[in-house]
């Protein structure tokens, strides 16, 4: 497969800027559905790996290779373009990312094996890390000036939302489509295209500004001023994001092998109920501040997680998804209130860097554990590596809501805002 062009790291050369522009109240919906479109695509896969498994014949280890590759590929992306878009611009780094997203459709329609996946996975996982800063901050800073939080809740939950909805579209195709991979990744390569075309016409936030060159030297840092409120922050980009990665790579095969469950949508509705409460619980407690939001997100997060255990132990499918929908409930709302109280910390030339920090610890989460969880199948069995995974994703969120709450009552925090 060719590698794409690199962009050029001046961005009056990156991508010409044309005479007509989206007016801003264009831009900010725009980039959210761009934002959301990029995670679609991130789990769309997901339900469709039982199948690949069944016509290929490869073990669960590869599994969740295929699924943490993507997340490993978009870590290494964060560390050397996570901040090029604060020296270049939005518009050519969101470009080229689309344009690459495309790539990784076309890669999996064409694939005749593992490989062939995880090669997809791969450029996927580039694309994402890529643009998961730069379009998160293009948000932001695209939206009204009495929206930002608003602009930030959407940056949050838009991951969440995506992924909500390429699993459960994919579940449903997997279920109904007579070729579902062509539909699902053929469609998704269309709007990737069409993505980059509208991105042409985006009005640019960032000036351009030296240092291009150097923001490609692999690294994490995070806004001196954000530092403090970042590191109080990491039990909850790890359990969130731990737990996330369990339901991407495992929840179809814990469905079926545990619970007996052999239907496409039932596994896309796993996934969904998790994503999809995450996405919709930022604005169901939007009246509380978010170091409250926080602190509850993380409680009810360790509750779900800790149902998700018992419900293996017991068998019960109603205990699992009860489970899964709690943690998801809670995930997304911790994981919102910290981009909330994170955006407006950094100024705007640093925010794709804090970003991309974020993101990076993140996806650490979602994919080590996951890894790490599909090699111990072998030795341990489906069931108690599951459980054992969930338990101790329990621990961190109860860790997590112990510090939060902690934060609460030393703050004196408002019930709102």
């Amino acid at each position: 497969m060719s590698t794409p062009a690199a962009p050029s790291l001046h961005a009056s050369s990156a991508v010409t800027a044309p005479r007509w522009q989206l007016p801003p109240a264009a831009a900010f919906p725009l980039l959210a559905i761009l934002l959301f479109a990029f995670f679609v695509a991130g789990s769309a896969p997901s339900p469709l790996f039982v199948v690949f498994q069944q016509q290929w014949g490869f073990s669960p280890a590869l599994l969740t290779v295929a699924f943490a590759i993507y997340a490993i590929a978009l870590l290494a992306s964060l560390l050397v373009a996570g901040s090029l878009s604060d020296h270049i611009g939005r518009r050519p780094v969101v470009f080229t990312a689309l344009l690459l997203q495309a790539g990784a459709m076309l890669t999996f329609l064409l694939a005749e094996g593992i490989g062939g996946i995880i090669a997809a996975r791969i450029v996927q996982g580039i694309a994402t890390g890529m643009v998961g800063g730069a379009l998160t901050a293009a948000v932001v800073e695209a939206a009204p000036a009495a929206q930002k939080r608003l602009g930030a809740m959407i940056g949050s939950v838009s991951p969440l939302a995506g992924l909500a909805v390429g699993a459960v579209l994919t579940g449903i195709a997997v279920k109904f489509a007579l070729h579902p991979v062509p539909l699902v990744f053929g469609v998704l390569a269309a709007i990737c295209v069409l993505g980059a075309v509208a991105t042409l016409f985006l009005p640019e936030s960032v000036t351009p500004r030296p240092g291009a060159l150097a923001s490609l030297v692999p690294r994490v840092s995070v806004p001196v001023q954000a530092r403090s409120e970042f590191v109080r922050g990491v039990p909850t980009m790890l359990a969130v994001w731990s737990l996330a990665g369990l339901y991407l790579s495992l929840v179809p095969s814990v469905l079926q092998q545990i619970f007996g469950i052999h239907d496409g949508i039932v596994n896309g509705l796993a996934i969904a109920t998790f994503f999809g409460l995450g996405a919709v619980s930022p604005t169901l407690l939007k009246k509380l501040s978010p170091v409250r939001m926080s602190a509850v997100g993380m409680s009810l997060l360790a509750v779900g997680a800790g149902l998700v255990a018992m419900s293996l132990a017991t068998r019960s499918v109603a205990l699992f998804f009860a489970g899964t929908a709690l943690a998801g409930f809670g995930g997304g709302s911790a994981f919102s209130a910290q981009v909330q109280t994170l955006a407006p910390i950094a100024q705007p030339h640093q925010r794709a860097e804090l970003f991309s920090a974020l993101y990076a610890v993140s996806y650490l989460a979602f994919s080590v554990p996951a890894m790490l969880a599909g090699r111990l199948i072998a030795p341990l069995g489906l069931p108690a590596t599951v459980e054992g995974y969930a338990t101790l994703v329990l621990a961190v969120a109860a860790l997590g809501a112990w510090l939060r709450w902690g934060s609460v009552r030393r703050a004196g925090a408002p019930a709102v805002n």
